[in-house]
Formats: structure tokens, sequence, C-alpha cells
């Protein structure tokens, strides 16, 4: 784009923390300038190296997720062994059940409560 004579370079027009951005994502994919350098047409190429840079990000972030998914998913499992087995002993002991088909029901009284 020209404005009064000289011509700007289009990432003047960018927003300063996406030049921050680009400039760093760029000297990551420095690392693989000898590589990019030998293409045909070396900005397609760096440009490649940079979005390929970006996907292994995105899937380090990802199975980082995963993990804090898996560790959450295990201490909500043990919260609800926990519920269960608090809601178990309040219901015998509110109930006084004591033979076997009284705790059978018991057992069920707490299953409907734990799909609350």
């Amino acid at each position: 784009m020209v404005f009064f004579g000289e011509e700007k370079d289009w990432k003047e027009y960018l927003c300063e923390d996406i030049k921050i951005d680009m400039a760093e994502l760029l000297e990551i994919a420095k690392r693989n300038r000898c590589a990019y350098m030998q293409a045909d047409d070396v900005k397609v190429a760096q440009l490649w190296v940079a979005l390929t840079e970006v996907f292994k990000q995105q899937k380090k972030l990802e199975s980082r997720l995963e993990r804090i998914e898996q560790a959450v998913k295990a201490i909500a499992e043990l919260g609800d062994v926990a519920k269960r087995e608090a809601l178990r002993e309040k219901a015998r002991e509110l109930l006084k059940a004591k033979l076997p088909e009284e705790k059978d029901k018991v057992e069920r009284i707490v299953d409907v409560l734990m799909e609350f």
C-alpha cells in the first residue's frame, strides 16, 4: 500500500502483540533454515515450517490437556466412591438396615441418589 509516495510493509499494519508472536514463530522456524533455504520457493517453505511448529505445539498441549483430564476424572471418581460410601453409611444408619433384604434396599436407594 502506498501513502504519500512511500510503500509500507504489510506487517507494519499488524497489532503489536501479533508482531511479537510472528517474530517468535519465525525465530522458532529458523532452526530449520538450512532446510527451507534449499526449497525452490523459500517463503512458502518457511511458512510450512512455521505451520509445522504450531502444529507440534498444539499436539504437545493436547497431550498435556489429556493428562490433566485423566487426573481430574480420577479425582472425580474417588469423590464418587467416597460419596457413595457416605450415603450408604447414612442410609443404613437412618433406616437401621440389618437384614440382607434391608441392605439391598439401601443399595438401591444409594444407586438412585448417586444419579443426582
